[in-house]
């Protein structure tokens, strides 16, 4: 006889029905909620909880439920109570790692726009990366390829492994160029993230640009402002926010701005299917089931290769190619056509942009042919993760 279990699942979990309607062993009977109805009259008969960023996991969803297991469908888990879930012994599981490849395809499309733009010049430009786990590690190759002096800050990694290869923060603002984070939210203890860049941080940078594809409370956005003020030659490229859904509009209005996104570096279809992938593998994991589903199956056939007619130097080249695979400026124009929304409408626009982001591909998904590009140029292309034919 099939044990019965309850699960409530957010709504916007990609692939939810799919992965969480049946499972081996299992009676299963599923909800799935809006956000805003997981509450905690909606969770306390269930024994799976499967939620997105939107939803905080802490005492005040979950005293006296029956859940047992939760997860979220995202990298980041600072909405998470890590500590009060253990200390009830309720398993708990992220999907950390899983959209790695399309951060950092979103980050090589961020550093190609700002050679474009004139703002950086890739070769030789030092960029200090902050936080130095699964992207830092790759950001750090990919910069190294593209010909960067890449300086490296992992507190935690430094202890544990010992220094070397590693800088301070201090060195980094005295150093580096450009600024990059790759660090998760931590609110407490030695390792504190919470406005890492804040007015004094920012104040000692002797560079000029800040990029930040990790979680939005890591730069305390108004000394942010108050420092691309006080320059004209200082720029930034964010795509996470203090106050999500509600971002400063002066912030991301601001002619410093080079490039605002609405928290989508992650978000090509591989990379949330992945997302529901890990979750789904981390619950079988739980159950102590085989896994049976697969996104695999659920994803549509990529794009037949295409043939680019590339024009320019190098980088011009990888631009083009780079902005065929992702078209960062569509993300980055929506953004910028908000500033006179008011702050009660504002949420709306931005959640809405994530929930129903057009489909965008991983690089190695669609694959491209150059035309005319030379030897040297395909190589780097294939470095950076671009898949040739």
């Amino acid at each position: 006889m099939k044990r019965k279990l309850k699960i409530v699942a957010d709504a916007h979990i990609w692939g939810v029905e799919s992965a969480f309607s049946t499972l081996p062993g299992f009676d299963v009977e599923l909800s799935i909620l809006e956000n805003r109805d997981i509450t905690h009259e909606a969770v306390k008969q269930a024994d799976i909880l499967l939620t997105r960023s939107s939803t905080k996991v802490n005492a005040d969803l979950l005293t006296g439920t029956a859940v047992r297991f939760a997860a979220t469908a995202t990298v980041g888990d600072d909405h998470y109570d890590k500590i009060w879930l253990e200390n009830n012994n309720i398993r708990w599981a992220s999907a950390a790692g899983s959209s790695t490849a399309a951060v950092i395809e979103y980050m090589v499309t961020v550093l190609l726009e700002l050679q474009s733009q004139g703002l950086i010049s890739i070769p030789g430009t030092s960029i200090g990366i902050i936080g130095v786990g699964r992207i830092g590690t790759e950001m750090q190759k990919t910069c190294s390829v593209m010909g960067m002096k890449v300086l490296l800050n992992d507190p935690p990694r430094a202890r544990d492994e010992g220094k070397s290869g590693f800088c301070s923060l201090h060195e980094i603002l005295e150093q580096a160029d450009l600024i990059t984070l790759h660090t998760p939210l931590i609110t407490r203890g030695k390792d504190n993230t919470r406005h890492l860049l804040n007015e004094k941080s920012l104040n000692d940078f002797q560079g000029r640009g800040i990029i930040n594809a990790a979680r939005g409370g890591c730069i305390d956005n108004r000394a942010l402002l108050t420092w691309l003020d006080s320059d004209p030659s200082r720029f930034a490229a964010l795509d996470c926010w203090e106050h999500e859904p509600r971002p400063s509009r002066n912030l991301f209005s601001h002619a410093g701005m080079a490039i605002a996104t609405p928290h989508i570096a992650g978000h090509s279809l591989d990379g949330k299917s992945a997302n529901t992938q890990y979750i789904y593998n981390a619950l079988c994991n739980y159950l102590k089931i085989e896994p049976v589903w697969d996104k695999s199956d659920h994803l549509p056939q990529a794009a037949k290769p295409r043939t680019l007619s590339v024009e320019g130097d190098r980088w011009q080249q990888l631009y083009t190619a780079c902005n065929y695979l992702y078209p960062l400026a569509e993300d980055n124009h929506t953004m910028k056509s908000w500033p006179e929304l008011g702050k009660s409408e504002l949420p709306n626009p931005f959640t809405d942009y994530r929930r129903h982001y057009p489909v965008r591909r991983d690089w190695q998904q669609l694959a491209i042919h150059f035309s005319n590009a030379e030897t040297e140029t395909l190589k780097l292309a294939q470095a950076i993760g671009i898949k040739l034919v």
